[in-house]
């Protein structure tokens, strides 16, 4: 009887967990479908503008016809004032923001995780002929050159969003292991291990069964750096522990894979100190 009471606290507790996992995911697409509505009428909004100063552009000084592909300096920079004024709109949805510079344009991305806010990270761009970062605060292991080698020249919002992307997933994970170390520190043993970047995690915590307790390993390895969930996890326990404990561990593992690291400590603990 123990145990099948055991199994069906478990079982609502994943329940409840897949249903707080979905809402969080369904409130995120709504934000990301927002976004992408405000991106679309600035497309469009660009788009319009380029119309119109290629048809000015068609006229030059006394009626010559100069050549629509080349507007003049001024034209130009007036259009990105105005496409970057219209970005910065666009992005205040999303937890980016901004002002316009003498020299540029200075962004703020904020993170959150659970609605919690995190920290923020500033970027203080120069948008001349070519964009250029000229000072920032983003963490060294984050991999700013290389996002800006791709995106910057081309797409600045695409050079943003993954940004904003790298930071909220680091922002996550390390938020998540926090949460770990202060509400569950009476169940880790020893000290968790984790990287500059959060995105390996390796940790020992106790599971107690019939009053006795047994060491489990936990290795969490995030392989998309956008994501704070774990792309591949490892949970063993002693060979000479039950099988039963060796069928909770498979079950710890899947459960770290869909739900916040926290989360799944919360849910799981609950249901073994129902039986202790």
């Amino acid at each position: 009887g123990v145990f099948a009471h055991l199994e069906m606290l478990e079982a609502r507790a994943h329940e409840a967990a897949v249903k707080q996992e979905e809402m969080e995911q369904q409130e995120e697409k709504l934000a990301r479908l927002k976004a992408r509505v405000q991106e679309l009428r600035l497309q469009r909004d660009e788009l319009r503008a380029k119309v119109d100063l290629q048809q000015k552009g068609q006229l030059g000084k006394e009626g010559v016809v100069s050549d629509p592909a080349q507007p003049s300096a001024r034209a130009v920079l007036e259009w990105k004032i105005k496409s970057v004024k219209a970005m910065l709109q666009v992005f205040y949805l999303t937890g980016i923001s901004g002002k316009l510079t003498k020299r540029g344009v200075c962004f703020c991305i904020s993170t959150a995780y659970e609605g919690t806010y995190l920290d923020s990270y500033h970027l203080d761009l120069l948008t001349k002929a070519e964009v250029q970062i000229h000072r920032h605060s983003v963490p060294i292991f984050i991999p700013l050159e290389q996002i800006a080698k791709k995106y910057l020249q081309t797409d600045i919002r695409r050079f943003l969003s993954v940004l904003s992307d790298h930071l909220n997933a680091y922002a996550g994970r390390r938020y998540q292991a926090d949460q770990l170390q202060d509400r569950f520190s009476d169940r880790i043993e020893g000290t968790l291990q984790r990287n500059s970047l959060c995105n390996l995690l390796v940790f020992n915590y106790n599971v107690s069964r019939k009053s006795k307790t047994f060491p489990f390993n936990a290795r969490l390895l995030y392989g998309d750096p956008c994501c704070s969930l774990p792309t591949e996890v490892t949970v063993s326990c002693t060979p000479d522990a039950p099988a039963s404990l060796a069928e909770m561990a498979a079950a710890h593992s899947d459960l770290f894979r869909r739900v916040a690291l926290h989360k799944a400590f919360r849910s799981f603990s609950s249901t073994e100190g129902s039986v202790d």
